[in-house]
């Protein structure tokens, strides 16, 4: 610390040049050159090129850990601006309740966390959209494209899935489709808990109009 007080003073210091006039009936007087508005070129001693060097390196070091700091300390809701790469929304650990979201193209979105109990995304493109430990409770997913789509720890419960393609969504952990509407659903390689499918193969039935897959053949169901 001591090391780097004495540079910063050293760097903001300005060699002193004055100039002497002889006055025989007068003590010699100091006065600096600026004001005579003369020019002087002055040749820096070793030691004060080095002086203002590490000055330099200090000041720029200085800016460089100011502007880290404005990237650190960012407002943590324009970190999730956007939600995803086609949304203009904040959509993460958001209470969306009732929220329209019907027909839009919202691939990859980000979900996570949020209350979306009865919003509407009838025939929305969600390929890879994220709805991890999200609460679906009464959503409207019919139609929609869910490929991909990450339903892990979230609440699907009394949803309308029906003519949804759900092919490769992510379902572990205690995911809930209870009480939910998957006529002409696609299960195709969705890793269901067997509690899970059991109870939709209870409740399946149906075609889904986009891959023709029968429900129940893409459960399993016996």
């Amino acid at each position: 610390m001591a090391l780097v007080l004495n540079v910063s003073l050293c760097s903001i210091s300005k060699p002193h040049l004055s100039l002497s006039t002889s006055n025989p009936n007068k003590a010699s007087s100091t006065l600096p050159l600026p004001i005579l508005g003369l020019k002087t070129k002055q040749s820096l001693q070793p030691s004060q090129k080095l002086t203002f060097s590490l000055g330099e390196s200090v000041a720029g070091a200085t800016l460089v850990a100011l502007l880290s700091a404005s990237f650190i300390f960012v407002d943590p809701a324009l970190a999730f601006k956007g939600g995803g790469p086609y949304g203009q929304e904040v959509t993460r650990g958001q209470d969306l309740t009732g929220k329209d979201f019907s027909g839009k193209t919202l691939i990859k979105q980000d979900f996570k966390t949020s209350i979306l109990r009865q919003a509407n995304f009838k025939g929305a493109k969600l390929i890879g959209a994220s709805f991890f430990d999200a609460d679906l409770t009464g959503a409207d997913l019919s139609d929609a494209d869910l490929r991909n789509a990450d339903f892990s720890l979230a609440n699907v419960t009394k949803a309308n899935l029906s003519n949804a393609n759900l092919e490769g969504a992510l379902v572990t952990g205690n995911t809930s489709f209870r009480g939910s509407n998957v006529t002409g659903a696609d299960f195709t390689d969705v890793p269901l808990r067997e509690d899970q499918r059991e109870y939709l193969c209870k409740v399946a039935d149906g075609v889904n109009p986009t891959t023709g897959n029968a429900t129940r053949d893409t459960l399993f169901c016996n």
